[in-house]
């Protein structure tokens, strides 16, 4: 049953983008839409927005690249382990849930680190990729996008964003605690 099952789902999921891109398609020439020509001012647009966003993703960067080189995120680490310990927080699992509102790419960087050094299947890698998946790059979110149309006071998103990362962690912890710990 199983295997009938996965090859159903095989099948569907490598036809389900080229039957949506088709379906727009089509649907955009039954309305009389120039499908190409949006397609091309989307392209625009979206490179324009990219154009954009470049200096504040290089700020984010290289934000992220001074605190991690001038050990300050080993400092944080060492400071914050003895407290966070008993509360089921192994420390290896604190680079993820700092870098990971800064930055996708850095916080990739940190669970893939993890994944070689303890492996996927230890309490540390199923931690490690549940807070991937559970929490958002929410600085680099509001420098980007708020960036990218002149938003300059972010008002409550800032402490919505980091309420929803905070929860995200601590369930993170909390179920891989009760489910592989």
């Amino acid at each position: 049953m199983s295997d009938s099952l996965s090859q159903i789902a095989k099948e569907i999921s490598s036809w389900a983008i080229p039957v949506i891109i088709l379906a727009i398609v089509a649907i955009g020439a039954l309305r009389r839409v120039k499908v190409y020509e949006s397609f091309v001012d989307g392209a625009k647009e979206g490179f324009t927005v990219a154009v954009k966003i470049i200096p504040y993703l290089v700020a984010i960067l290289v934000a992220i690249a001074v605190f991690r080189a001038s050990g300050a995120m080993e400092w944080m680490i060492a400071a914050l382990a003895p407290a966070l310990e008993p509360l089921g927080v192994p420390p290896e699992v604190l680079p993820m849930a700092l870098i990971r509102p800064l930055s996708g790419s850095g916080a990739l960087g940190v669970m893939s680190e993890g994944l070689k050094t303890y492996g996927p299947d230890s309490l540390i890698g199923n931690m490690l990729s549940t807070m991937m998946g559970s929490t958002e790059t929410t600085f680099y979110v509001l420098a980007v996008y708020f960036g990218s149309v002149a938003i300059r006071r972010t008002r409550h998103a800032l402490p919505a964003a980091l309420m929803g990362d905070l929860a995200g962690l601590t369930m993170a912890i909390f179920i891989c605690n009760v489910v592989f710990g």
